[in-house]
């Protein structure tokens, strides 16, 4: 039965907790269909997260197909007989399934039958692309700004940007549909399967350059990815077993720009690779087998969706706030919240200082506790405005000029008022100019006040003695007038700093 009606079948059964829908089409026009489990199918509900599972990548790798049609069975016959953690599973999160991401090249492998057939038919699209490593190289980027300096300054620790010209170059249909489909749901969690091997990789999958000043290649959550990869490995029933062999002669190895890398340091959401074992094709009759071996796997790495913290970000009037950060202290990895204003950070059990910050308004620090029980701990936010959007406004209407807190230098011409004119002399008073004219006036006020003193003492001299007496007296209350004014005078020509008693 192909896959789109084995699909149909499952959503026949279970109409009221599945939907199917297509997240693009294949270089050959075939749709990569993805089935979601929810109980609200088609609605992201507020505080709910959502998780991903994707297989066939490479076509000729089927295992992880066949599992995920075999999962969406099992949580449709489960949910309808009222199994407890199958509920508790598709009413707590959105589950995203999505068997084959390669349809083009799993025609191909299924015509040739069981991959000992040819390894290799089928591993790359119609175009000639390996999808799982087809897109951004968004690491050389993040390394390169980090070893400057310029993170999280210039360059941000998430949500880092795909640059202009990676569309217009060689990149598969298949590959530009999954990116639109991450950057349009807000996954937190997700893993792809694959088969030629029998482990669990994580980022960063890309190693980091000799010439850079760090060799460290792990991300900023090593902790919580080894925690997802352990989840897996023990959960499976033999990959954990003591002795391992690599299939090969040489072990998985990584280059730029992996599904996973993309995936951590474009988005909110962290992705491993899960691969199922050496037989990249097996016979049906060995499905039974595998489905046992990794049903429970399947089903605890999904429950690690709710480890760690989650909340909504909303202002003081109520009105949650879309592309709000969220911050670590100590994780230098960021997230943002959904444009619903909610947001899950995966985190180990611990204590961390959350700060929640968005343009527009002043950032929020809280003390939020992980702890062991099974739940991600709520830590959510309200945040007020700030004077930024008020200064930015001010800023528009002088032309974007800061308006200066010292004098401007002489010549420089006034600022422009809103309507585009000046209000005043077209330049600002040269400040040594104003003071020699002041100086200036003062010398001259000066010289009239000595003229006065040398005319009164004159005419105190002709007078008779009684005369003589009261002329000096009045004299002296010239003297201390015309004195006061003089400081006066100089006071305000910055020569004095207060006014002394004579």
């Amino acid at each position: 039965m192909l896959c789109s009606q084995m699909m149909k079948v499952i959503n026949e059964e279970c109409p009221n907790i599945t939907r199917i829908y297509n997240i693009g089409k294949s270089a050959q026009g075939n749709k990569m269909y993805a089935m979601e489990i929810s109980d609200n199918p088609g609605e992201h509900e507020l505080g709910e997260p959502e998780f991903r599972y994707t297989a066939g990548l490479h076509g000729n790798e089927v295992l992880g197909r066949e599992l995920l049609l075999l999962l969406m069975q099992f949580l449709c016959k489960e949910y309808n007989d009222d199994n407890p953690r199958v509920r508790r599973l598709v009413d707590g999160v959105r589950i995203h399934l999505v068997p084959s991401l390669n349809p083009d090249a799993y025609e191909l492998a299924f015509e040739m039958g069981s991959e000992m057939g040819n390894w290799a038919l089928g591993h790359w699209t119609e175009e000639g692309y390996d999808i799982f490593q087809n897109f951004p190289d968004l690491n050389s980027i993040f390394w390169g700004a980090e070893d400057r300096g310029w993170v999280p300054r210039i360059v941000p620790n998430h949500h880092i940007p795909i640059p202009e010209n990676f569309l217009n170059g060689s990149v598969a249909t298949e590959t530009k549909a999954i990116i639109a489909w991450m950057e349009r749901t807000p996954f937190v969690l997700g893993a792809n399967l694959q088969g030629g091997e029998k482990i669990v990789v994580y980022p960063f999958d890309m190693q980091r350059p000799p010439r850079s000043t760090s060799l460290d290649s792990r991300t900023a959550d090593e902790s919580m990815f080894r925690w997802l990869a352990m989840t897996y490995a023990h959960s499976h029933l033999t990959m954990t077993e003591t002795y391992h062999g690599s299939c090969h002669t040489d072990d998985i190895t990584g280059g730029p720009g992996r599904m996973n890398d993309f995936s951590y340091l474009h988005t909110n959401c962290f992705e491993i690779s899960i691969f199922l074992g050496c037989d990249k094709f097996p016979h049906e009759s060995e499905l039974p087998l595998e489905w046992e071996n990794n049903r429970e796997a399947l089903l605890a790495f999904i429950e690690q969706v709710h480890r760690g913290i989650k909340g909504v970000v909303r202002d003081t009037n109520g009105t949650v706030i879309a592309n709000a950060t969220i911050s670590v202290e100590g994780v230098k990895h960021d997230v943002k919240t959904a444009s619903t204003g909610d947001y899950w950070r995966l985190l180990n059990p611990g204590e961390y200082r959350v700060t929640a910050r968005a343009e527009g308004y002043s950032p929020q620090t809280r003390l939020c506790m992980v702890g062991y029980e099974t739940g991600a701990t709520s830590c959510s936010f309200t945040l007020t405005r700030s004077n930024w959007d008020r200064i930015r406004q001010i800023m528009e209407q002088s032309g974007r000029r800061p308006y200066l807190r010292v004098p401007p230098k002489p010549g420089v011409p006034k600022p422009t008022n809103a309507g585009g004119t000046n209000k005043g002399p077209d330049t600002v008073p040269d400040p040594q100019t104003a003071r020699k004219r002041r100086l200036q006036q003062m010398r001259i006020r000066r010289m009239q006040l000595q003229k006065m003193r040398a005319s009164r003492t004159t005419t105190v001299a002709t007078t008779t003695t009684t005369t003589t007496t009261t002329a000096t007296h009045h004299h002296h209350r010239v003297f201390n007038t015309d004195h006061r004014l003089m400081v006066r005078l100089l006071v305000r020509a910055g020569k004095f700093a207060h006014h002394r008693t004579w």
